[in-house]
C-alpha cells in the first residue's frame, strides 16, 4: 500500500495505441502521492516513457492516442488539458536523452524552462540562482554551449530546466542512460534533495532498477505494456524474483543465468 498523503497524480486503466494499430499500454494504472518518488521500472520497450507522455500529452508527437482511462493531475481531469496547459499547473516533463539546445548556453537552456512564467524576472532570477545552488557545476560552465558540455551536464541542465518552471511533479525518463555510475549518483542525490528540501514529486521512468528503488519510496514494473508487481521500494528490492531478473542475483547471492532462469510468478493487476 502507498502511504495516505494526498495524490498529485493518479493514472486509472489506460490504454495507448501508437498508428491506430499498435497497442502498447494495457490497463496501466499507478499513482504518485504528493511529495514522494515513484519509480516505474522495467526493461527497454516496456512501456515506461509511453506512460510518461501519456501523463504529459505528448502522445500525438509520435503518432500515439489514449484510448482508454483517465489521468488526473492534482484532482483535475486532464482529458481537455495540452501540454502547455499542463507545463503552467506544474507539470513537467524531463524526456529521455536530455534534448538540450546545443547552440545555446547552459544558462539559456535553463531559462527556456521558464518561458510559461508570468511572475516576472526576479522571481526567474531567484529560481535561477536555486538552480545553480543545486547543480554548481552549471554554474561554472553556465556560458558554455551545452553542445559542447558532457552528458553529466547536459543531463544537470535537462533537470535544471525544469526545475525553472516551478514544478510540483517531474517526469523524469531514464535519468542513468549513458552516464558514469558516479555521475549517476550525483545526480540522483541531487533529485533527492529537489525531492526533500522543495517538495517535489518524481516520477521516475528508469531501467537501472537497483538505484532507482535505492531513491524511491515505491515502485511499479512494467512489462509489455502492462504492470505487472507494485510495491514498497524495500520491499522490491528484497523480493526474490526481483532480485532475480532484474538484479541478475540469485538467491545466494550469486549472479544468475538468465537462461537458466524461471518466469517469476506475476501478480497480475490490469483489469479485464
Amino acid at each position: 500500500m502507498m502511504d495516505q498523503k494526498p495524490m498529485i497524480l493518479s493514472v486509472n486503466n489506460i490504454e495507448v495505441i501508437y498508428d491506430h494499430v499498435i497497442l502498447v499500454l494495457k490497463g496501466v494504472s499507478l499513482a504518485v502521492s504528493q511529495g514522494s518518488i515513484v519509480a516505474l521500472l522495467g526493461a527497454n520497450g516496456a512501456g515506461k516513457s509511453t506512460t510518461l507522455k501519456a501523463v504529459s500529452k505528448l502522445l500525438h508527437s509520435e503518432r500515439g492516442e489514449l484510448t482508454k482511462g483517465k489521468i488526473s493531475f492534482q484532482g483535475r481531469d486532464t482529458d481537455n488539458l495540452r501540454p502547455p496547459d499542463l507545463v503552467k499547473l506544474g507539470l513537467i516533463q524531463v524526456m529521455e536523452g536530455r534534448h538540450c539546445f546545443e547552440h545555446l548556453t547552459i544558462e539559456e537552456n535553463l531559462l527556456t524552462g521558464a518561458y510559461t512564467r508570468a511572475d516576472g524576472r526576479r522571481a526567474i532570477k531567484e529560481s535561477l540562482d536555486l538552480v545553480y545552488h543545486y547543480f554548481p557545476k552549471l554554474s561554472d560552465r553556465c556560458n558554455c554551449l551545452a553542445g559542447y558540455t558532457s552528458g553529466g551536464e547536459q543531463q544537470m541542465t535537462a533537470v535544471g530546466r525544469a526545475l525553472m518552471a516551478n514544478p510540483k511533479l517531474i517526469l523524469l525518463d531514464e535519468p542513468s542512460m549513458g552516464l558514469a555510475p558516479m555521475m549517476v549518483e550525483e545526480i540522483f542525490e541531487i533529485v533527492k534533495t529537489l525531492n526533500e528540501k522543495e517538495g517535489v514529486s518524481v516520477l521516475l521512468a528508469e531501467q537501472n532498477t537497483n538505484i532507482a528503488l535505492g531513491y524511491s519510496s515505491y515502485g511499479y514494473i512494467l512489462e509489455n505494456g502492462r504492470v505487472v508487481m507494485e510495491g514498497r521500494s524495500d520491499e522490491l528490492r528484497n523480493n526474490e524474483d526481483i532480485k532475480e531478473f532484474y538484479l541478475g542475483m540469485a538467491k545466494e547471492g550469486t549472479k544468475k543465468n538468465f537462461c537458466d532462469s524461471k518466469h517469476y510468478r506475476r501478480r497480475k493487476r490490469w483489469l479485464a
